[in-house]
């Protein structure tokens, strides 16, 4: 496990043309303890991928710096494990086969097949270990590409919305696996998601981003125990309370997308 120490980080995407550049955001200052599970929430285009992408070294920061431990974040490392929303598998190799290429440097043949197949026990598909991409459902693609993820052995596991494409039942089942991995394993993870729900069950703290250019506009600690119920008071008061601030966010980026044609 490792902190994580985001400093004075802001984003600029430079266009081709003059005046095309835009800000993403600007100034974001986080500390994220070891161990901890985090939620990056906001409405779309606030820049939440794109800050998980600059914390996993696949961006660069415009302006401010990153470390994870002591160490400072310039390129993508073992030291962090990655999750997008598509599990991105290679069709023609087995469940197994894609856990292991993706180790395959780190260890030699008969220890990184070791383990991916502890991993994929983790994620409770040791009976697909021969399975091709093809054969799996959704959330079984994205159990192969945690599981792939966990094998590197990372200090961060890094989540970029991975159960956004799931039906209900199944996000909700790998919500569960989810927090059963953590409580196991103890990694820092940062989640992005647009799903306040979603962040509430799952956290220890959310922070919300507002629109570009943007930043952190709110930090909200979850106490309470975990398995969280959905109905309970505490729970819905604080899905209120985030409801509301994100609200106006949204309405931010609707005005600016609608322009004149925004009803007043």
């Amino acid at each position: 496990m490792a902190s994580v120490m985001i400093k004075d980080v802001g984003k600029t995407f430079e266009g081709k043309e003059e005046q095309s550049s835009y800000q993403v955001f600007e100034n974001i200052n986080l500390e994220i303890h070891s161990g901890e599970f985090v939620s990056l929430l906001g409405p779309s285009g606030c820049g939440k991928s794109t800050l998980l992408n600059i914390v996993a070294g696949l961006e660069k920061a415009s302006n401010g710096a990153v470390y994870v431990g002591q160490n400072k974040v310039i390129e993508p490392g073992p030291d962090r494990g990655v999750v997008f929303q598509e599990a991105a598998l290679m069709p023609w190799l087995t469940v197994l086969d894609n856990v292991v290429f993706a180790i395959r440097k780190q260890y030699n043949k008969e220890e990184a097949k070791k383990r991916a197949l502890e991993y994929l026990k983790l994620v409770h598909l040791s009976k697909f270990t021969h399975s091709y991409p093809h054969e799996l459902s959704g959330g079984m693609k994205q159990r192969v590409a945690i599981a792939r993820a966990l094998a590197l052995d990372p200090d961060v596991l890094l989540m970029d919305e991975p159960f956004g494409a799931l039906d209900e039942q199944t996000r909700s089942m790998l919500h569960r696996e989810l927090q059963a991995i953590w409580q196991q394993t103890k990694k820092t993870i940062i989640f992005v998601t647009h799903n306040i729900r979603e962040a509430i069950l799952l956290s220890d703290k959310i922070f919300l981003m507002g629109v570009r250019p943007g930043g952190i506009i709110g930090t909200f600690s979850v106490d309470m125990e975990r398995p969280r119920k959905t109905n309970s008071l505490i729970f819905n008061e604080l899905e209120e309370e985030i409801s509301q601030q994100l609200a106006g966010e949204i309405e931010k980026v609707m005005k600016e997308e609608m322009g004149d044609g925004y009803p007043s």
